[in-house]
């Protein structure tokens, strides 16, 4: 069974992730949306900064607005700096508590029975505060008042009111908002490991990785401090929630275009370009101004709210259509990268876009919820095109590394054929003269010699023309070049070599089959095609065993002519596959390995190239590949 590539498998992972992450979060989300306790409460507006329970509580009910359970919150006419809300609280128990949904204001009071249960300052009020207070028997069954004050966006109360048990409570509290913290967490892990990981790879790809993990961690930590479970845990910490925030979404906007130009360029005229340095710019602004306010005790805060929360969420609109313009058109030019991009941004936008006209629609009263899992969606995304890099980049790795290993062999190979070149046209000139001679004074011997001389005669001189068909060889090797070029017919060429092979192969069992097209022209000396085809068919033949045979193939692919000689003989180990070819290396007992060299040196002549495939036992394919001869 074929096992799935590493890139299908990791593909594979991912989806399934996401998959098992929306239902969870939906099941999380809906699991703490039961009817509340408390179907309604009063709510009573306030133009002095000092609070006074005595006052409130003796004012007239109709000064008191009715608000009903998870209904629009009121807002505050001009010039009310606070609000009082009264809760008509159930009878409790031991380990009783009240939980809000949304709590609005920088300052938040409560009292029971004229004695203070709960006092906090400087929540989180941008997009509301949960509060959990425990109640006690003790305290009396009363209604209680609840003081809202400060806070840019008003005063109040959203959502749900719930009594219950303590535990109870906190279990739900936990339940509806920790997966902001674990969903926050776990993309600032992966962008800490992402990083750790781009220390040991190039600067090409660190750079682009960079951006991305500066997008994923901003991602994590906005879903962090946008969570209502933070202030739970750093109480009276909401300006330093906030400012964390701020600077996340400084960070985000320009690393995400700028990780953007990364996987596809500057853009048409460079208006992406020009378009990053805007936001870049325009983040450094909203940082100084950050400080400006802080040092000026948030004196500023109407103002730099306009600027970081109205005009920063314009921007980001522009920015989430522009940019998902650009990947869809990318993509419908085949970009594959574009595609992965354009998905995973689409789920992301369409949320976002969707989510923030909700909230600037709704005076943002709105509570942003469905966005983290577009981001979850578009940060998957944006792992697997940055992972199809490194895919990429390791394949042509692995590519340089073959090449230049077939280069260095054949920078070897070349150093030895002109050693063994030069080596063998000088000996052998020098050889085969006496040789010559020696062969004529034996055979004269003979002529005159009795019987038994002459038996050994013949034999010496038998092993001098073995030596000099060695020689032959010696010079075919050194001198390849084809003296006289014609036009060969294939065909014809290889029909008369099978027939003075044939005989031999009968010999050896075997039997030589042919399977020829008409009309193969290459361009090359006629002795010299026949003593290459010999040496390979020879080969083959001396391969075989029982029930042998060869298939001599010949076609026309292109502009090349291919020939394959194919047996089933006894075939070669991949350690004697490579060495085919070298000097002198030879698998037949009395071979010496010049009749393959010889065999590569002609084809190489003829502009042509040679390729062989064996297994132990199943036999060996040649196949030869030369430039058709085109009749110009």
């Amino acid at each position: 069974m074929k096992l799935p590539s590493p890139k299908r498998v990791a593909a594979i992972l991912m989806l399934l992730l996401l998959i098992a992450l929306v239902p969870l979060g939906i099941a999380m989300e809906w699991s703490g949306k039961t009817d509340p306790l408390l179907p309604e409460w009063e709510m009573k507006w306030e133009q002095a900064d000092a609070n006074s329970l005595k006052e409130a509580a003796a004012a007239p009910d109709q000064e008191w607005i009715k608000v009903s359970a998870n209904a629009a919150r009121p807002l505050p006419p001009a010039g009310v700096s606070a609000a009082w809300l009264r809760f008509t609280i159930p009878k409790v128990t031991t380990n009783s508590a009240l939980l809000i949904d949304k709590v609005y204001g920088n300052t938040i009071k409560a009292y029971w029975n004229n004695e203070i249960v709960y006092d906090s300052s400087q929540l989180v009020n941008f997009n509301g505060s949960k509060v959990l207070i425990p109640l006690s028997p003790k305290d009396g069954n009363g209604p209680m008042y609840l003081w809202s004050s400060g806070g840019g966006k008003g005063f109040g109360v959203e959502g749900g009111v719930r009594t219950g048990n303590y535990d109870k409570l906190i279990a739900l509290y936990v339940k509806q908002d920790l997966v902001d913290m674990v969903l926050g967490a776990a993309l600032i892990f992966m962008a800490a490991v992402l990083m750790t990981c781009l220390l040991f790879v190039r600067a090409e790809l660190f750079s682009g990785g960079l951006w991305l993990v500066l997008v994923i961690l901003s991602f994590g930590v906005l879903f962090i401090t946008y969570s209502p479970f933070l202030p739970l845990i750093l109480h009276n910490q909401g300006r330093l929630i906030e400012t964390f925030f701020d600077l996340a979404l400084f960070t985000l906007l320009p690393a995400f275009t700028f990780y953007f130009e990364r996987i596809f360029g500057p853009g048409r005229g460079k208006r992406l370009v020009r378009f990053r340095n805007f936001q870049l710019g325009y983040s450094i602004f909203c940082f100084g101004f950050l400080l400006l306010n802080t040092l000026l005790s948030y004196r500023l805060d109407h103002l730099y709210r306009i600027m970081t929360v109205e005009v920063m969420g314009i921007l980001m609109i522009i920015q989430l259509t522009y940019l998902l313009g650009l990947a869809v058109s990318y993509a419908y030019k085949g970009n594959k990268d574009a595609v992965i991009f354009s998905l995973g941004f689409a789920v992301f936008a369409v949320i976002s876009l969707g989510e923030l006209l909700l909230y600037f629609s709704s005076a943002e009263r709105y509570h942003l919820y469905w966005w983290k899992w577009g981001v979850i969606a578009f940060v998957i995304s944006l792992i697997v095109i940055l992972g199809r890099g490194f895919a990429r980049n390791y394949e042509q790795a692995v590519s340089y590394s073959r090449d230049l290993e077939k280069f260095n062999n054949e920078v070897q190979r070349s150093e030895k054929m002109e050693i063994i070149s030069e080596l063998a046209a000088s000996v052998a000139h020098e050889v085969r003269n006496p040789l010559q001679v020696t062969r004529g004074f034996l055979q004269i011997l003979g002529e005159r010699s009795g019987s038994k001389e002459k038996e050994y005669l013949d034999m010496a001189m038998q092993e001098l023309d073995r030596a000099s068909v060695i020689i032959t060889d010696f010079l075919t090797f050194a001198k390849p070049g084809l003296d006289q070029e014609d036009i060969l017919e294939v065909s014809g060429e290889l029909k008369h070599v099978s027939g003075i092979l044939v005989p031999l192969a009968n010999l050896q069992g075997g039997a030589i089959q042919l399977q020829l097209q008409d009309g193969l022209q290459v361009l090359g000396s006629s002795s010299k095609f026949k003593q290459a085809f010999i040496n390979l068919i020879k080969n083959s033949v001396e391969s075989l065993q029982e029930n042998g045979l060869i298939k001599v193939s010949a076609w026309k692919s292109g502009s090349h002519i291919m020939v394959s000689v194919k047996d089933n003989g006894e075939g070669m180990k991949v350690s004697e596959l490579a060495r085919l070819g070298e000097p002198y290396y030879s698998n037949k007992t009395k071979g010496t390995g010049l009749g393959l060299m010889v065999t590569f040196r002609i084809i190489e002549a003829m502009n042509g190239s040679i390729q062989f495939h064996s297994k132990k036992g199943e036999g060996t394919e040649v196949i030869v590949k030369l430039p058709a001869y085109r009749n110009k």
